[in-house]
């Protein structure tokens, strides 16, 4: 690591005091275009006890148009850090176009899975790394400090994920786990997340997530992955929404970034 990037990365500072086991409530796909409801999902999170979350921004959401120009959500993501919240970098333009002489696992993954949305499942090394930099170097500018890189739906290939760690980014995640990119170390932990876009989707996620979470909620990390979509759906949102009131009195709730800090406090790094 170079000797700047070693002065902008310095040891995370661990939350002292905080319960044994964790959770963090990550909100996706945030952007000028969904301000306003994840605005309010964050209110009622904080409201149910869930007082940070992890930030999930999209630079350029769907080519609409950097989120830079737009001074209102800036200072918006500004003051969710300073009052403990975490940004972090959520692929660049969260879209993939259909690409020609795809495998039948191809088209199952981006389109069924993820309806075109795996923007980094399987982009090239330099390609990945100059979205990754770029983005990294745009939030900067902005007086943000992100230090995690998470691909829209999970997706993240092995040129990416190098591409990561060459961008001297700090962690990514996957659906089923959290990476310390620093350390290397791999913690199994695998998150909630819905499927909202028909009914029997919904039916299907809420079914899967209660049993999910009856399996993971003796882990030492639950996450919960929020979507836009999904606060307008009552029975999802409610869902939610009592997850977190059954871990309220046994889980701290935080971030990401401040997670893996206690893991290297615990490991002494």
């Amino acid at each position: 690591m170079s000797t700047i990037a070693a002065t902008e990365f310095l040891p995370l500072v661990a939350t002292a005091g905080a319960a044994a086991d964790s959770v963090v409530v990550s909100l996706h796909d945030v952007a000028p275009c969904t301000q306003q409801i994840t605005s309010t999902i964050i209110s009622e999170l904080g409201a149910h006890g869930v007082r940070v979350c992890s930030v999930l921004v999209v630079p350029d959401y769907h080519h609409e148009g950097p989120f830079a120009k737009h001074r209102e959500f800036v200072t918006w993501l500004r003051a969710l850090e300073a009052d403990g919240h975490e940004v972090v970098i959520h692929g660049y333009f969260h879209e993939r176009p259909p690409q020609r002489k795809e495998t039948l696992r191809d088209k199952f993954v981006t389109r069924f899975y993820t309806q075109n949305e795996g923007e980094f499942y399987d982009l090239n090394y330099e390609e990945a790394l100059r979205r990754i930099t770029t983005a990294r170097d745009e939030f900067r500018a902005l007086g943000l400090k992100p230090r995690g890189f998470i691909a829209p739906a999970w997706l993240l290939g092995k040129e990416a994920e190098q591409a990561v760690r060459d961008a001297e980014l700090e962690y990514t995640t996957r659906l089923r786990t959290v990476c310390d990119l620093r350390s290397e170390s791999i913690f199994p932990a695998r998150t909630l997340v819905y499927s909202v876009h028909n009914n029997w989707r919904r039916a299907l996620s809420r079914s899967w997530n209660a049993m999910l979470f009856r399996l993971l909620n003796t882990k030492p990390l639950l996450r919960i992955s929020i979507h836009p979509r999904d606060y307008s759906e009552p029975t999802i949102w409610k869902q939610v929404l009592g997850f977190i009131a059954a871990t309220k009195n046994a889980r701290t709730a935080t971030t990401y970034q401040d997670w893996i800090a206690e893991q290297r406090l615990k490991r002494g790094m």
